[in-house]
């Protein structure tokens, strides 16, 4: 029942965003459209000689796309209405984690596949949650499970798990994604101090 109940669910969201609002010219309206903050990490005196590679994170299919999700109750998503991403969610979470990890200043060299370094460690990251809360007040979510991998010999260093909230506040779309990006920002930080903590 369960199960039939959260199809019923989905299929109900897709009619409501399929059947949104048209523009006088026959179009669909525009979705509000973004983005994450890449946050500033304190900076170290010495810098880390390693070089380290942001690898593009993982996520279950309700997080590896472009929807905002919205959870209003335990196991139950939703969209939000009206809104997208800028790109898919992982390949953001990677790029403003990269850039917290350059904005640190603490690493010899911070890249993504592709871009030529001599990498010492990955840093691999799974999107466990990413998430609007509306069951008990509203609140921001966010968990990332992270490896640090050794590149030199396939070694996992360490994991962790980096979980984050952020209330709404105010209403409104742009309300609920300030509150992902402090949610995120705050996970990004810890993840660039345990990450130098340890190589």
């Amino acid at each position: 029942m369960k199960a039939l109940r959260l199809m019923a669910g989905s299929a109900i969201l897709a009619l409501g965003l399929s059947g949104c609002a048209l523009f006088p010219g026959g179009g669909p309206a525009p979705l509000d459209t973004y983005e994450l903050s890449a946050p500033s990490a304190d900076q170290r005196a010495a810098r880390n000689p390693r070089q380290i590679l942001i690898a593009e994170p993982s996520a279950l299919k309700a997080l590896d796309g472009e929807n905002i999700v919205i959870a209003p109750a335990p196991g139950v998503i939703q969209y939000l209405k009206g809104a997208q991403w800028a790109d898919r969610l992982p390949r953001i979470v990677q790029a403003r984690l990269a850039e917290t990890f350059q904005r640190s200043g603490s690493f010899a060299g911070v890249g993504k596949p592709g871009e030529g370094l001599a990498i010492d460690y990955q840093v691999i990251a799974e999107i466990r949650a990413f998430e609007i809360r509306v069951d008990g007040g509203r609140r921001a979510n966010i968990e990332l499970f992270v490896r640090l991998l050794n590149d030199r010999n396939g070694v996992v260093r360490a994991s962790r798990s980096f979980a984050a909230s952020a209330p709404v506040s105010g209403s409104g779309n742009d309300a609920y994604i300030r509150a992902l990006d402090d949610a995120f920002g705050k996970a990004a930080i810890e993840i660039v101090a345990w990450t130098d903590s340890l190589i």
